[in-house]
C-alpha cells in the first residue's frame, strides 16, 4: 500500500510540475540541435522559420535552413562545424542569406558569403544584396546582339559569344577549359566589363597559380574570385555560383557589363547531391535530387541582356562542365547544354593531336551565331565552318584513296592550313582586328603557297608587321568594324608585301 501511495504521489507531483511548467524560451524563435552530419543539422523547433533563412548557432556560426519538416528543420552550417553539439540551441535571424557586393569587391578574392580569403585586409562594401534572387523577366531582356570577343580565334570566328548569353564550355578533364576561361578573362582588358571568375572544389593551389596568372597579365584590376575549394563544406561549394552571379548582377544593374565562369558545374551538382542525400531527400537519376534541374536552370537565367528601359547591363555566363569520356548524353551535361545558348565542346583526342584549342568544330555551337559577331568577322568566316566540317569529311575519305582529283587535293591542302590558322597558344588572346587579318589570308588563298608547318610562324611575324607598317589597317578595322573596298585593297598589299619578305 505505502508503494501505491508513493506513486501516486509522485505522478501528482510530476502532473502538477508540467500544468506549472514555464518555457523560457518561444519555441517558434529558437530550436534545439537534435542531430549533427556532415555539414547539415537537424533541429526541433524553429516553428516560425522560412526556406532559405540564416540561423545563428550558439558557436556564432550561420547556418541556411534547406529543409521544412513535420518534426524538424534541416539546416545547413555555412562555417566550421567545430563545436556544435546535439542540445545546442539555435536562433532566427528573419532574413535570408545576403553577401556584399560592390567595386571594393574587384580584384579579391572571396568565400561564398563574400569574405576575403587572399590576406589582403577587410573589404569594405557598403552595399549587400540577396544571393538568391528571381531572374529578370522577358519583357526586362533585349535580344543578344553585341559580340562578347574572347580573343581566340576559333571561338569569335565559329562559335561567336554575345553580351548577355549563357555558352557552355564542355570536355573532359585536361582539355584545357579553365584555359579557355582564363583568354577570355585576359581578352577583357580595357573592354569595361567585369568579371567574376567562381573556383568549385578546386585545390587551393589551383586557385592560387590561377590568381597569379591573372595578376601577371594585368587582369585581376577588373576579376573577382569565388572560391569553395576542394576542403570546403558541400555547403560552401553549393553557395558559391550563386554568390558569384549576385556580384555580377551588381553590374548589370548599374548598366554595366559583367562575364561571369563557373569552374564547374559537374562539382557543384556533386556538392548538391552530398548535401541532399545527408539531408534523406529522394534520390532520383544517378542519385541526384529530382530538382537538380532547376539548380542550373535559376542559376544560369540570371545570366541577361537588360533592355534600354532598364539601363542594358548585361550578364554573359560560361558555364564549364567535365565529361566522362566525352560522354555528353549523361544527366548533368545534357540538363546544363539544354539550358544553354551553345556549347563549345572540347575534345581529349584534338587535344592530344595537337589541335589547341582543341574545339571540336562540328560539336561546338552557338545559338545566337551572327548576332554576336561584328561584320567584318563574319565577312572573313562565312564559310569557314562548312569547309573545315567538308575538310573532315575529305580527310577521313583521303586515308583510303590513293588519287584525288585536283578540287578535292586544293580542298585537303586549304583545310589544313585554316585548321593551322586556328590554333593558338595558352594565355595569348588575339584582338579581333588581328584575327580578322589571319583569317583572311587563309580564306583568300594567300597561304595556299605556304607549307602547312609554317603557318604559325607567318602568324607570329605578320601582326608585327602589320603593327609597325600597316596599322592604318588595323584601326580601320576594328574602328568600322567591317571590311570595306578601301581597306580591303590595302589589306591585300600588306599580305603581298609581308609574302614578299616572309621565308618559311
Amino acid at each position: 500500500m505505502a508503494n501505491k501511495l508513493q506513486a501516486d504521489e509522485i505522478s501528482s507531483i510530476i502532473k502538477e510540475r508540467i500544468a506549472n511548467f514555464e518555457i523560457d524560451v518561444d519555441i517558434n524563435e529558437v530550436g534545439k540541435v537534435v542531430g549533427v552530419a556532415d555539414g547539415i543539422t537537424s533541429v526541433y523547433g524553429l516553428n516560425n522559420v522560412m526556406a532559405g533563412e540564416v540561423v545563428e548557432f550558439e558557436t556564432g556560426v550561420p547556418g541556411m535552413v534547406l529543409n521544412l519538416e513535420e518534426a524538424s528543420v534541416g539546416i545547413v552550417v555555412l562555417g566550421s562545424m567545430a563545436g556544435i553539439v546535439e542540445g545546442m540551441s539555435v536562433k532566427r535571424t528573419g532574413e535570408l542569406l545576403k553577401m556584399p557586393v560592390g567595386d571594393a569587391m574587384v580584384g579579391r578574392v572571396v568565400n561564398p558569403l563574400g569574405e576575403p580569403v587572399d590576406g589582403k585586409g577587410p573589404i569594405e562594401a557598403t552595399e549587400s544584396q540577396l544571393i538568391e534572387t528571381k531572374a529578370p523577366g522577358i519583357m526586362a531582356r533585349k535580344s543578344v546582339h553585341e559580340p562578347l570577343q574572347t580573343g581566340i580565334k576559333a571561338i569569335d570566328a565559329l562559335v561567336p559569344v554575345g553580351r548577355g548569353q549563357r555558352e557552355l564550355i564542355i570536355g573532359d578533364r585536361q582539355t584545357g577549359k579553365t584555359t579557355l576561361a582564363i583568354d577570355t578573362i585576359i581578352n577583357q582588358k580595357g573592354q569595361d566589363v567585369i568579371c567574376v571568375y567562381v573556383a568549385i572544389g578546386q585545390k587551393q593551389s589551383t586557385v592560387a597559380s590561377i590568381v597569379k596568372r591573372l595578376e601577371e597579365a594585368g587582369a585581376m584590376e577588373y576579376t573577382i574570385i569565388v572560391n569553395a575549394s576542394a576542403s570546403d563544406s558541400s555547403a560552401f561549394q553549393f553557395l558559391a555560383p550563386y554568390a558569384g552571379v549576385t556580384l555580377a548582377e551588381y553590374y548589370m544593374n548599374s548598366s554595366r557589363h559583367a562575364v561571369i565562369f563557373y569552374d564547374d558545374l559537374t562539382k557543384h551538382a556533386v556538392a548538391y547531391r552530398e548535401m541532399s542525400l545527408i539531408l534523406r531527400r529522394p534520390p532520383g537519376r544517378e542519385a541526384y535530387p529530382g530538382d537538380v534541374f532547376y539548380l542550373h536552370s535559376r542559376l544560369l537565367e540570371r545570366a541577361a541582356k537588360l533592355s534600354d528601359e532598364n539601363g542594358a547591363g548585361s550578364i554573359t555566363a560560361f558555364p564549364i562542365i567535365e565529361t566522362q569520356a566525352g560522354d555528353v548524353a549523361a544527366y548533368i551535361p545534357t540538363n546544363v547544354i539544354s539550358i544553354t545558348d551553345g556549347q563549345i565542346f572540347l575534345e581529349t583526342d584534338l587535344f592530344n593531336s595537337g589541335v589547341r584549342p582543341a574545339i571540336n568544330v562540328g560539336l561546338s555551337v552557338s545559338r545566337v551565331g551572327g548576332a554576336a559577331q561584328i561584320k567584318a568577322t563574319k565577312q572573313v568566316a562565312g564559310t569557314l565552318r562548312l569547309d573545315l566540317a567538308a575538310y573532315r569529311e575529305l580527310q577521313a575519305f583521303a586515308q583510303f584513296a590513293s588519287d584525288l582529283d585536283e578540287h578535292s587535293r586544293a580542298q585537303l591542302e586549304r583545310g589544313g592550313r585554316m585548321v593551322e590558322v586556328l590554333k593558338q597558344g595558352p594565355y595569348s588572346p588575339i584582338p579581333i582586328e588581328k584575327q580578322v587579318v589571319m583569317i583572311y589570308a587563309g580564306v583568300k588563298g594567300y597561304l595556299d603557297d605556304i607549307p602547312v608547318n609554317a603557318v604559325t610562324k607567318f602568324e607570329a611575324e605578320l601582326y608585327p608587321f602589320m603593327d609597325a607598317k600597316y596599322a592604318s589597317v588595323l584601326e580601320s578595322i576594328r574602328d568600322e568594324k567591317k571590311i570595306t573596298d578601301d581597306n580591303e585593297a590595302e589589306l591585300k598589299k600588306a599580305i603581298e608585301d609581308f609574302k614578299e619578305s616572309f621565308s618559311a
